[in-house]
């Protein structure tokens, strides 16, 4: 048993105000709206509903916080970069965002989220940069859109471009790479709790 069987929904924070103050150790997720980031914590969590899913992009517009028991959180922030948001709407996440970036003194790690056919776009490397030194992990997620041949030359060439962070090939339809995501994420957790830097690669 892991610790993300214990995964409950926390609270949502629509703004800096609603964010809950510092606890356990966190791993955020992020990534383009519709990307599959819901999609991707309920397969972690073995759960078909913990994170609300929807098709339509740009829906989720808050911080979504789900407690792995005492011991940890994850954390769902609001998809980037659907071109119908307004532009009041981009400014409000950025602030909600940057905010919860600026004040996560628990965060361990993020997970970036990127379709496998669509990886690493112009505003997902603005995001790897604004991250700055944080862990990161690259879930390529729907790889059960690609060929074998396509997925290894994706993954060679995404591991490639981000350098000392790590990518792996992911599928919540097929539960390819959920294992080995989640033993990553949990080797994390447990570093933020003895206060030690996580490991960056590892699967």
């Amino acid at each position: 048993m892991t610790a993300f069987t214990h995964a409950a929904f926390l609270r949502a924070a629509a703004r800096v105000g609603d964010l809950p103050p510092p606890g356990p150790p966190e791993i955020a997720f992020a990534g383009r709206s519709n990307v599959g980031k819901s999609s991707a914590i309920n397969a972690l969590a073995g759960r078909r509903a913990l994170a609300r899913t929807s098709k339509t992009p740009g829906r989720t517009q808050t911080i979504n916080f789900y407690a792995l028991g005492e011991a940890a959180r994850l954390v769902d922030l609001p998809g980037y970069g659907y071109a119908r948001v307004p532009q009041s709407m981009r400014a409000q996440w950025r602030e909600l965002v940057g905010g919860y970036l600026r004040s996560a003194s628990t965060l361990v790690g993020v997970v970036l989220v990127m379709d496998a056919r669509h990886p690493l776009t112009p505003l997902d490397l603005q995001l790897i940069e604004w991250l700055g030194e944080r862990p990161l992990l690259a879930l390529l997620t729907k790889a059960d859109k690609l060929s074998r041949s396509a997925q290894a030359a994706l993954l060679s060439d995404v591991r490639r471009q981000l350098g000392r962070n790590n990518a792996t090939l992911f599928s919540s339809v097929t539960r390819q790479g959920v294992e080995e995501c989640r033993d990553l994420l949990e080797q994390w957790l447990g570093a933020g709790r003895e206060n030690k830097k996580p490991p960056v690669k590892g699967i």
